[in-house]
């Protein structure tokens, strides 16, 4: 690590804490020439390969913006997007792959989306799941129907 004061190419750390629930490490290092000190923070690189086979690096920003499209016109606030986002991201990382394919990220999405709101969840999965029919929809609101207790009428 070079010290970003004198550009000298080594560094030592002095103390080392975790940050960010346990995503990061913050460590606190000192240049051996002069003696300045600085602060580093370190995060494991996830990386997102897409269908074309570019690979860039994981965006929660991007996660969200996916599922905002499928929330539009939903009531859905801004503090759920954020904590879908963070679950999603704490679920691929939770995996322990340094890669994943985009479709997977999309799978990652398609559980707390069903969570935070039934329709946004069928627009967001007749992209991931392919659906090709009405019949595709039809099973999924059969499955989303099993998984919750039926409506009261009255």
């Amino acid at each position: 690590m070079h010290c970003p004061f004198c550009r000298h190419p080594d560094s030592r750390v002095v103390d080392s804490r975790t940050a960010d629930d346990g995503t990061t490490i913050r460590r606190r290092r000192q240049c051996p020439d002069c003696s300045r000190r600085f602060t580093t923070l370190e995060t494991a690189a996830l990386m997102v390969v897409k269908r074309s086979g570019v690979t860039e690096p994981f965006s929660r920003n991007k996660v969200i913006a996916g599922v905002r499209k499928a929330c539009q016109g939903r009531p859905v606030t801004e503090d759920a997007l954020d904590r879908l986002g963070q679950q999603v991201e704490e679920a691929l990382r939770a995996g322990g792959r340094a890669e994943l394919s985009a479709h997977d990220v999309g799978l990652a999405i398609l559980g707390p989306l069903r969570e935070l709101d039934a329709v946004a969840y069928l627009r967001f999965a007749s992209v991931y799941r392919a659906f090709d029919s009405p019949e595709d929809f039809e099973a999924a609101i059969e499955e989303l129907r099993g998984e919750r207790p039926p409506a009261e009428t009255g």
